[in-house]
């Protein structure tokens, strides 16, 4: 039995596509095959590339090299840095948030100085997004400078009840701040680790299930789920010393929640308005299409199993391997054009977008 349902195209706001620089990893072309195949229609990249995009001319050649060859819409963000102060002007148009990474993760953009987080809050446009990579006691820091310099603040991949509680209590007292949760954090605990090693290693790390149960219950506190994908090769994560941060989850976001749309976790509009109204809303993104021309239709009663070998980031592997689900992605239309259907991708018609066009 098929039950078949028409939902607003999905929007994942923090992925990490790995060109230029790593494309032995994932590249644009690969990236946006995978977000299409996840009911993605629109992705939004990080900036903590190998060199990272804290300069304009490195945000024009990402641009640049980007187009043509992207399936998904394609937008990106800028990186938090003193050097970068002098940029934000010129990037205004071009970029649609600024990332500031506040705790230890992949790239050289980790920033500690007191003073010069404070700069970079108080120089950065108060009409846009100022995203975080901020863990625990740093999450407090960072509210702390968005209140002072009148932000609007956005924390990237919250993990921990004590986050949660933190971001509740800011939004009680009229603070603008958002809030995302990725997949990994909302399926996969600490006791996970045993079973998949280094294919968990990532940060923020998994938590503890008192944690994951708590996000669960305060899914109102949340504002989307984003993938947070970041794909790196089975060879770097099997065989590494030290296995680099990150898993891919641009193919699986859209199918546990299906899922547990299914096992009435959450509802079926609850689930849109995390993975696409509401990203649409906070990073300006327009919404005309929406619904029209550009959507998904997934099938509510498929039930199959999700498997490496069907992927098509170039990563080619998933920590949820193997699981089954319930709820399947069947057709992907673009701005009038079938993008995919039945596991096909078709294509390349994504563009390159910019805030507010």
């Amino acid at each position: 039995m098929s039950r078949i349902v028409k939902l607003s195209g999905l929007v994942d706001v923090h992925v990490h596509l790995r060109e230029p620089g790593l494309e032995h990893k994932e590249d644009f072309s690969t990236g946006t095959k995978a977000a299409i195949a996840g009911g993605y229609t629109t992705v939004l990249d990080m900036p903590n590339n190998p060199r990272p995009v804290i300069d304009l001319n490195t945000l024009l050649e990402k641009i640049e090299i980007a187009e043509g060859r992207i399936y998904s819409d394609l937008g990106f963000h800028f990186g938090g840095s003193k050097s970068a102060i002098q940029f934000f002007k010129d990037v205004e148009t071009q970029a649609f948030g600024l990332k500031i990474y506040m705790n230890q993760t992949t790239g050289p953009l980790l920033i500690e100085n007191d003073q010069e987080l404070d700069e970079i809050f108080s120089a950065w446009s108060k009409d846009k997004v100022v995203m975080v990579h901020a863990e625990g006691e740093t999450l407090t820091k960072a509210i702390n400078l968005a209140k002072k310099h009148k932000n609007k603040l956005h924390v990237c991949h919250v993990s921990l009840g004590s986050e949660i509680d933190q971001i509740k209590k800011a939004k009680k007292e009229g603070m603008d701040i958002t809030c995302e949760v990725s997949c990994h954090h909302l399926f996969l605990t600490t006791e996970d680790t045993k079973r998949l090693g280094a294919f968990v290693i990532m940060t923020p790390p998994l938590r503890s299930k008192k944690d994951v149960e708590y996000i669960w219950k305060n899914l109102d506190v949340l504002d989307m789920i984003a993938s947070d994908h970041a794909p790196h090769t089975l060879e770097e994560k099997k065989n590494s010393q030290k296995p680099p941060f990150g898993v891919p989850g641009l193919e699986t976001s859209l199918p546990l929640m299906l899922n547990a749309v299914n096992e009435k976790r959450l509802s079926l509009e609850r689930m849109v308005e995390l993975m696409s109204t509401n990203p649409r809303k906070l990073f300006g993104l327009s919404s005309s299409e929406v619904g029209e021309q550009t959507y998904i239709e997934v099938d509510l009663e498929k039930e199959w199993t999700i498997k490496n070998e069907d992927l098509f980031t170039k990563a080619g592997w998933s920590p949820f391997d193997g699981m089954k689900v319930k709820g399947r992605l069947k057709k992907v239309i673009l701005r009038g054009r079938l993008v995919y259907h039945d596991e096909h991708i078709f294509g390349p018609f994504g563009q390159v977008i910019f805030p507010n066009s």
